[in-house]
């Protein structure tokens, strides 16, 4: 199993990679495929339609899916827009009814009327499903294609889903100098080798791009991280969906800035990772680390190493690889999809990543690395996603926050300990799929359970 750092981490926009990446990248990848099949047929009148189906249905609005299914359609992928004012890109294509296939070819789509709020059963497959059809004059379905958003920004289509290796895809690991698909292999060929898990890491890395290109992309995923984290420090307002949820991190900030008391690292957490998750709310800006709903975690550890004890770039790459390493891991194994294992598999896979991180680029042995990811992970299992009105802002906000001190505690807990422990991160893992397979689909970001309905009744 091989995952790229670079795909655990993508620069993107908010507020969910898959409510709103995975959907915007599979609309863009099913107009390729149309404009493809269309080469060979003379011009005729055609129409577009999505269905969202399952999760994507119930929570789509909240997550800006359609908006999402809207840009892909129209050209646009997430880290092309990190930059963009999507409020009023989407407004604009709202007001158009049809989309540009070709030079003399166009297709009738009317976003409001079209894209399909599906909220009967899901496809069996996945929670999260989208089904886009062409349709000619005769209401006739000429080409249609079935995705899967599994979280994390990845998409699979029907026919990849029902593969072996699906729902994640990755190179076999055989052609790797390090293949790894637990985290007890990783260990073994750290120890056999003499080589860190960034360094292995690295290592398979490089079978696929330079180093030079690794750095760079290194150096600009930390550098999206830290304008979001600074962003959000300095913005203020409400945020939208209709929950009037104020912006609070740069009022922490600012107290802490100013404060006489003496503070504490979890206030600085809290302040980072509220910020970068306040912005994701927004719809700006974030990385998908290793999802969007959890894009605050990591950033906030990383940022607070940087800042607070003066991290360097080198830094910087052993944590990110270290990071990627253990987020490849639980994607393989379990999975980071809020809608097929809860909050447990987000913000619990940013801790457990955050917390390998900081240990590695502390010093930690692999062993302590291990123990320090199990920890993190550990004390989310069971953890549900239950989203209020289905927007990522309530728990989700929070939430981060309380996953970047748990990512902290278990480092700084690792650090001082030898790497013994009972309980191995592979059976953690392991548990944390068990969980999310007997999880009622009510507390898996349906908003159906949980926070969602009991604030309603409140």
């Amino acid at each position: 199993m091989f995952i790229s750092v670079l795909d655990i981490f993508k620069i993107g926009i908010g507020p969910s990679s898959s409510h709103t990446m995975g959907p915007m990248v599979a609309a863009h990848d099913f107009m390729s495929k149309l404009r493809q099949q269309l080469t060979t047929l003379e011009p005729q009148p055609l129409q577009l339609r999505c269905t969202l189906k399952g999760f994507l249905a119930f929570t789509g609005h909240g997550h800006a899916t359609d908006k999402a299914v809207m840009l892909g359609l129209n050209g646009y992928l997430p880290q092309a827009l990190a930059a963009a004012d999507v409020k009023s890109l989407t407004a604009n294509l709202y007001q158009a009814s049809t989309l540009q296939l070709t030079t003399t070819q166009q297709i009738n789509f009317n976003p409001i009327e079209d894209i399909i709020f599906d909220y009967r059963d899901p496809l069996p497959q996945h929670p999260n499903g989208l089904i886009f059809e062409c349709i000619n004059e005769h209401q006739q379905v000429i080409f249609s294609e079935t995705y899967f958003s599994i979280g994390g920004g990845f998409i699979s289509t029907l026919a990849e889903i029902d593969q072996i290796e699906a729902p994640i895809k990755n190179h076999p690991a055989e052609q790797y100098p390090y293949p790894f698909n637990s985290a007890n292999s990783m260990m073994e060929l750290a120890l056999e080798s003499n080589l860190s898990i960034a360094d292995m890491k690295q290592s398979n890395e490089l079978l696929h791009i330079s180093a030079e290109q690794l750095d760079q992309a290194l150096h600009s995923l930390w550098n999206a991280m830290k304008t979001c984290v600074e962003n959000g420090l300095n913005a203020s307002g409400i945020l939208p969906g209709g929950l009037n949820v104020k912006r609070r991190a740069k009022n922490l900030y600012q107290q802490l800035l100013h404060d006489e008391t003496p503070n504490t690292v979890n206030d600085w957490l809290c302040a980072y990772a509220m910020a970068v998750n306040e912005e994701n709310a927004d719809g700006h800006m974030v990385v998908t680390a290793p999802t969007n709903g959890a894009a605050g975690v990591i950033p906030a550890i990383l940022y607070y190493y940087m800042i607070h004890e003066n991290g360097t770039f080198e830094d910087v790459k052993t944590f990110l690889l270290t990071s990627a390493a253990v987020g490849g891991l639980i994607k393989h194994r379990s999975s980071i999809s809020g809608a097929e294992v809860g909050c447990q598999g987000e913000v619990g896979s940013a801790a457990a990543m955050a917390a390998a991180g900081l240990c590695a680029a502390r010093g930690g042995t692999v062993m302590q690395i291990e123990q320090a990811a199990e920890m993190a992970l550990e004390h989310h299992l069971g953890m549900t996603c239950d989203p209020v009105k289905g927007l990522v802002q309530v728990p989700c906000i929070e939430r981060n926050g309380f996953g970047a001190i748990k990512a902290f505690t278990a480092a700084s807990i690792a650090l001082r300990e030898s790497g013994e422990h009972i309980m191995p991160l592979d059976s953690c893992i392991e548990a944390m799929k068990k969980t999310g397979e007997e999880m009622s689909h009510k507390y898996k970001e349906t908003s159906l359970g949980g926070l969602a309905v009991t604030w309603v009744e409140c």
